[in-house]
């Protein structure tokens, strides 16, 4: 699992406004929900069809990446949709997904994610991350706000609903679909593989917590709470998931991937014996019922990152960060692995979540 460096929280800034029409009437607006788990507002941004209206927009401009265009509190198109929750990268934040949110847009699905309190840009500390039950709950609680009565109930089939994760959002969607994971073999996983991202992660350094950098201490796995850590996250709303590069890879347990019993699309950034152990999703997929994995072939884990602008390693050099958050690990721009991405992901969804209108 490749953790998003909190430098990336330097980059993003507010919404641009756009001065070139974009080539499709995406809608996107953003909410909040109360989280009782949390007790505090989840941020969500939501993307969907529309009709004509609404402020162009760049979503998710920086100084680093480019932006993502749509219309922000565009008219919903008529019709109902299937319902894709996303879930973003530790460390990273669901507007930065608007690549794929949108192209899943125009596919005729509603997509929608929260930010997760805790592993999210300017918001994220080791001892925050594995839990993971706090994220599910989080996706749990995005599908209840908008299947209710209100604003949005009317627009999506509520019985037809994926879940999309990258990294540790490929691990709670994992969970929403029925994985358990085993918290002594992820300690376990941590103790034989150091290097590892994440397992540098929660050797402890430095967070960020409202924004401000903070130091931070040793998690030791084998102290987190053992029971909501192995507790089914099971959401039976959840009907297909597509999961990136999932992290926990080594700590599942394999009874509960064996029980799974919803389409999964396992999708790994590299070529086969390529991809890090952390994420490396071939015995998840031999283990799970009714799954697929395939490879992305001259990509990397950061190629399911925004698109960087020109210029973009040269800041990173600038600043000191040493991880490539720009490179794709061959000869393929990110604009053409995203684009393969994209077909990949909208074909496994309409596949599964067929469009009920």
């Amino acid at each position: 699992m490749k953790f998003l460096s909190l430098m990336l929280g330097l980059f993003w800034s507010v919404t641009a406004t756009a001065t070139v029409l974009a080539d499709g009437h995406i809608g996107v607006t953003q909410m909040t929900i109360a989280s009782l788990e949390r007790g505090r507002n989840l941020s969500v941004t939501i993307w969907y069809p529309a009709t004509e209206g609404g402020q162009e927009i760049l979503l998710a401009e920086s100084k680093l990446f480019e932006g993502t265009r749509a219309f922000r509190d565009a008219p919903i198109a008529g019709g109902r949709y299937p319902l894709i929750v996303v879930s973003h990268g530790s460390g990273g934040r669901i507007e930065d997904l608007g690549w794929i949110a949108s192209h899943l847009a125009e596919a005729g699905f509603i997509v929608a994610g929260p930010n997760h309190p805790g592993t999210t840009s300017r918001d994220s500390t080791p001892a925050d991350t594995p839990k993971l039950w706090e994220r599910t709950n989080d996706l749990s609680e995005v599908v209840s706000a908008l299947t209710a009565a209100g604003q949005w109930s009317g627009s999506i089939v509520k019985e037809r609903v994926g879940v999309l994760g990258f990294s540790l959002g490929g691990a709670a969607a994992m969970e929403l679909s029925g994985a358990r994971a085993n918290l002594e073999a992820y300690a376990r996983y941590c103790d034989t593989y150091k290097t590892m991202s994440d397992c540098i992660w929660y050797a402890g350094g430095k967070g960020y917590v409202n924004g401000e950098a903070v130091s931070t201490e040793v998690v030791d796995l084998r102290k987190i709470d053992k029971v909501r850590f192995e507790q089914s996250n099971l959401d039976p709303r959840i009907k297909s998931a597509v999961l990136i590069d999932p992290a926990l890879a080594q700590a599942y347990d394999v009874e509960s991937l064996k029980k799974i019993g919803i389409p999964t699309h396992f999708i790994n950034l590299g070529r086969v014996g390529g991809v890090p152990v952390a994420v490396a999703a071939q015995k998840l997929s031999e283990l799970t019922p009714n799954s697929e994995l395939i490879n992305v072939n001259d990509a990397v884990h950061f190629s399911f990152l925004a698109n960087c602008r020109s210029g973009g390693p040269q800041l990173l050099k600038s600043i000191g960060e040493t991880d490539a958050l720009c490179d794709d690990g061959g000869g393929r721009s990110r604009t053409d692995i995203h684009a393969e991405l994209g077909e990949i992901i909208a074909e496994a969804f309409a596949r599964t979540l067929k469009d009920v209108r």
